[in-house]
């Protein structure tokens, strides 16, 4: 038994049931047992690969998307470069080095990472070493400035309650603690009004849109949401990950990554002071971006195994069958600017 699974038990017994909520925000940061604050949990040797760390085609093509949209609007000075939960960091010092080409891009922007873990800021410091990086713990606490952001694989670690009908209405998922182990359960009626099955809702994601709605529309700027995840399709999606290998979510609290799918449509509902792009497909707005082309000059360097991880990269990015069709992406402007390369109006 996990430390964090004996705490979640005791606080159970004490102060009865928790929502899934409570448990997905207790088992990623925790701040002693937490998986984002005691693990490397990123890349081939951790439990998940995100798309920057499997090319640097991703990273090379979203930056030159922000600097596009930067010099659509005018190439404002002092600008905020910003990722939501950067992980290894990998992403933006793809992002940096490939703008570096942009006139005046790297002379205006001003990078700030927000990052809840102590050990991730870590991580990232050594990754981005060399670069004026300033972290927060909170999107609220970014300075006010044009805002440049991309949130890469961010909204699907907020915590998530869930509702299932039953035949007194809908109740929401609970946990209990019984025979020194975790259950699911029924809980609370709620007044849901609904065809569904099944309800996920994501409070800290509408609020986290609701403030990049705002700053879009206040400061200017650009924002890209990309993740996993569905349009208004509810269903169970609660995950938990550890070792490339999908577990029970309630097994080890803790040491392993929770996770649930993105609903997009309740994000793109939110925004009303700026622009919403279309919800896209990622292997679609890769290639709007020219990935494939991309590749190719890539590919013309390499052979042999280099190659082939190459070409299995590409393919991971953009198959419908791989991360091209799950994977969404969701771009933020101000009403009058144009909206972000490889992407669509609403």
């Amino acid at each position: 038994m996990t430390r964090l699974k004996q705490e979640l038990i005791r606080q159970i017994e004490l102060g009865g049931p928790i929502t899934v909520a409570e448990y997905m925000a207790q088992c990623l940061l925790h701040p002693d047992y937490g998986y984002y604050t005691q693990e490397q949990v990123f890349g081939r040797e951790g439990d998940f690969v995100t798309a920057p760390e499997i090319s640097q085609m991703f990273g090379e093509l979203i930056g030159l998307a922000l600097a596009q949209a930067w010099m659509d609007q005018g190439s404002q000075e002092d600008i905020l470069l910003v990722e939501l939960g950067p992980g290894h960091g990998t992403l933006m010092r793809d992002i940096v080095r490939v703008t570096a080409q942009v006139p005046g891009f790297h002379q205006a922007m001003h990078v700030h990472l927000v990052e809840a873990s102590a050990l991730m800021r870590g991580v990232q410091r050594d990754t981005l070493a060399g670069l004026n990086v300033t972290h927060h713990d909170r999107l609220t606490d970014l300075p006010e400035a044009p805002l440049f952001l991309i949130a890469n694989e961010y909204l699907d670690c907020l915590p998530i309650h869930q509702f299932a009908r039953h035949d007194h209405g809908f109740q929401e998922v609970m946990i209990i603690a019984k025979d020194d182990d975790l259950h699911f359960v029924l809980g609370p009626k709620q007044g849901w009004q609904t065809d569904a099955e099944f309800v996920e809702t994501c409070p800290a994601a509408i609020s986290e849109m609701l403030e990049i709605d705002t700053r879009i529309a206040r400061d200017g700027g650009a924002a890209m949401i990309i993740d996993y995840g569905h349009f208004g399709q509810p269903h169970d999606s609660l995950q938990s990950i550890k070792g490339h290998q999908m577990i029970d979510p309630l097994a080890a609290p803790g040491l392993s990554d929770l996770t649930a799918h993105v609903d997009f449509k309740p994000l793109t509902g939110v925004v009303e002071k700026s622009r919403v792009s279309r919800v896209t497909e990622q292997g679609v707005f890769l290639e709007r971006l020219g990935i494939t082309k991309r590749a190719q000059t890539l590919a013309s360097k390499l052979s042999g195994e280099g190659l082939e991880h190459h070409i299995a990269a590409h393919r991971r990015l953009t198959h419908p069958e791989e991360m091209g069709e799950l994977f969404k992406v969701l771009g933020l402007v101000p009403k009058t600017a144009a909206m972000i390369a490889g992407l669509a109006e609403a």
